[in-house]
Protein backbone atom coordinates (compact mmCIF):
# COMPACT_ATOMS: atom_id res chain seq x y z
CA UNK A 1 0.00 0.00 0.00
CA UNK A 2 1.35 3.24 -0.79
CA UNK A 3 0.47 5.85 1.66
CA UNK A 4 2.53 8.58 -0.08
CA UNK A 5 0.87 8.96 -3.15
CA UNK A 6 -2.87 8.30 -2.57
CA UNK A 7 -5.44 8.14 -4.88
CA UNK A 8 -8.53 7.81 -2.49
CA UNK A 9 -10.58 6.58 -5.50
CA UNK A 10 -8.70 3.91 -6.30
CA UNK A 11 -8.53 2.55 -2.62
CA UNK A 12 -12.68 3.22 -2.55
CA UNK A 13 -13.19 0.62 -5.76
CA UNK A 14 -10.41 -1.66 -4.38
CA UNK A 15 -12.54 -2.33 -0.95
CA UNK A 16 -15.74 -2.24 -3.47
CA UNK A 17 -14.55 -5.13 -5.17
CA UNK A 18 -13.19 -7.08 -1.80
CA UNK A 19 -17.00 -6.78 -0.37
CA UNK A 20 -18.57 -7.79 -3.47
CA UNK A 21 -21.01 -5.13 -3.04
CA UNK A 22 -23.50 -4.48 -5.98
CA UNK A 23 -23.27 -1.32 -7.83
CA UNK A 24 -26.76 -0.46 -7.95
CA UNK A 25 -26.39 -1.27 -4.07
CA UNK A 26 -24.10 1.96 -3.71
CA UNK A 27 -25.97 3.41 -6.33
CA UNK A 28 -28.96 3.32 -4.20
CA UNK A 29 -26.97 4.17 -1.02
CA UNK A 30 -25.69 7.74 -2.52
CA UNK A 31 -28.68 8.34 -4.40
CA UNK A 32 -26.57 8.92 -7.10
CA UNK A 33 -26.18 7.33 -11.28
CA UNK A 34 -23.75 4.39 -11.83
CA UNK A 35 -21.66 6.87 -13.96
CA UNK A 36 -21.72 9.13 -10.94
CA UNK A 37 -20.03 6.29 -8.82
CA UNK A 38 -17.50 5.36 -11.35
CA UNK A 39 -16.29 8.81 -11.64
CA UNK A 40 -15.66 8.89 -7.88
CA UNK A 41 -13.15 5.98 -8.55
CA UNK A 42 -11.46 7.83 -11.05
CA UNK A 43 -11.22 10.57 -8.24
CA UNK A 44 -7.64 11.36 -6.35
CA UNK A 45 -9.90 13.37 -4.08
CA UNK A 46 -13.42 12.92 -2.60
CA UNK A 47 -15.01 15.57 -0.20
CA UNK A 48 -14.66 14.56 3.23
CA UNK A 49 -18.42 13.93 3.80
CA UNK A 50 -18.44 11.57 0.61
CA UNK A 51 -15.73 10.16 1.96
CA UNK A 52 -17.57 9.48 5.71
CA UNK A 53 -20.13 7.57 3.76
CA UNK A 54 -18.18 6.04 2.35
CA UNK A 55 -16.03 4.46 5.50
CA UNK A 56 -20.22 4.10 6.39
CA UNK A 57 -21.06 1.79 3.58
CA UNK A 58 -18.17 -0.27 3.18
CA UNK A 59 -17.10 -0.14 6.91
CA UNK A 60 -13.75 0.69 6.73
CA UNK A 61 -11.93 3.86 7.98
CA UNK A 62 -10.95 6.03 4.43
CA UNK A 63 -9.22 8.75 7.01
CA UNK A 64 -6.88 6.17 7.87
CA UNK A 65 -5.24 6.28 5.12
CA UNK A 66 -4.52 9.88 5.32
CA UNK A 67 -3.57 10.04 9.23
CA UNK A 68 -1.28 7.20 7.86
CA UNK A 69 0.78 9.48 5.65
CA UNK A 70 1.27 12.20 8.23
CA UNK A 71 2.84 9.81 10.47
CA UNK A 72 4.79 8.40 7.57
CA UNK A 73 5.71 12.12 5.84
CA UNK A 74 5.17 14.99 8.24
CA UNK A 75 8.13 16.64 8.78
CA UNK A 76 8.96 16.22 12.72
CA UNK A 77 7.65 19.11 15.16
CA UNK A 78 9.82 21.62 16.24
CA UNK A 79 10.46 21.92 19.75
CA UNK A 80 10.61 25.78 19.53
CA UNK A 81 8.77 27.64 21.64
CA UNK A 82 6.47 30.71 20.10
CA UNK A 83 8.24 34.03 20.17
CA UNK A 84 5.56 35.84 21.53
CA UNK A 85 2.89 34.71 24.19
CA UNK A 86 -0.27 35.69 23.24
CA UNK A 87 -3.70 35.85 25.86
CA UNK A 88 -4.89 32.91 23.69
CA UNK A 89 -3.02 29.38 23.93
CA UNK A 90 -1.64 29.16 21.17
CA UNK A 91 -2.46 25.82 19.04
CA UNK A 92 0.22 23.50 18.07
CA UNK A 93 -0.26 20.68 15.62
CA UNK A 94 1.51 17.61 16.32
CA UNK A 95 1.17 15.26 13.59
CA UNK A 96 4.19 12.81 14.85
CA UNK A 97 2.13 10.89 17.18
CA UNK A 98 3.80 7.59 17.92
CA UNK A 99 1.09 5.93 16.86
CA UNK A 100 1.14 2.34 14.27
CA UNK A 101 -1.53 0.69 13.10
CA UNK A 102 -0.71 -3.21 12.69
CA UNK A 103 -1.02 -2.57 9.08
CA UNK A 104 1.92 0.16 9.50
CA UNK A 105 3.75 -2.38 11.17
CA UNK A 106 3.16 -5.34 8.81
CA UNK A 107 3.93 -3.04 6.15
CA UNK A 108 7.27 -1.88 7.44
CA UNK A 109 8.39 -5.39 8.98
CA UNK A 110 7.78 -6.53 5.15
CA UNK A 111 10.00 -3.86 3.79
CA UNK A 112 12.34 -5.56 6.05
CA UNK A 113 11.79 -9.73 5.43
CA UNK A 114 12.08 -8.53 1.69
CA UNK A 115 15.08 -6.41 1.79
CA UNK A 116 13.81 -3.74 0.12
CA UNK A 117 15.07 -1.48 2.87
CA UNK A 118 17.11 -1.97 5.86
CA UNK A 119 17.39 -0.79 9.43
CA UNK A 120 18.66 1.83 9.04
CA UNK A 121 17.14 3.05 6.12
CA UNK A 122 13.99 2.96 7.69
CA UNK A 123 14.93 4.56 10.84
CA UNK A 124 15.96 7.16 8.14
CA UNK A 125 13.08 7.51 6.17
CA UNK A 126 10.35 6.67 8.77
CA UNK A 127 11.90 8.13 11.86
CA UNK A 128 10.28 4.69 12.95
CA UNK A 129 12.96 4.68 16.79
CA UNK A 130 15.06 1.53 16.85
CA UNK A 131 13.77 0.57 20.17
CA UNK A 132 10.12 0.64 18.65
CA UNK A 133 11.62 -1.63 15.54
CA UNK A 134 13.63 -4.27 17.55
CA UNK A 135 9.76 -4.82 19.80
CA UNK A 136 7.82 -5.05 16.73
CA UNK A 137 10.57 -8.11 15.38
CA UNK A 138 10.88 -9.98 18.81
CA UNK A 139 6.78 -10.26 18.53
CA UNK A 140 7.06 -11.34 15.13
CA UNK A 141 9.30 -13.99 16.23
CA UNK A 142 6.58 -15.31 18.55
Amino acid sequence: MNFKDIHIGKFIEIKVTECGMEISHICNYFNLGEKDILRMYDSSHIDSALLLKWSKLLNYDFFRLYTQHLIFYAPPSSNLKPQSQTKHKVLKSNFRKNIYTQEIIDFILELMEEKKLSRHEIYEKYKIPSTTLYKWISKRKK
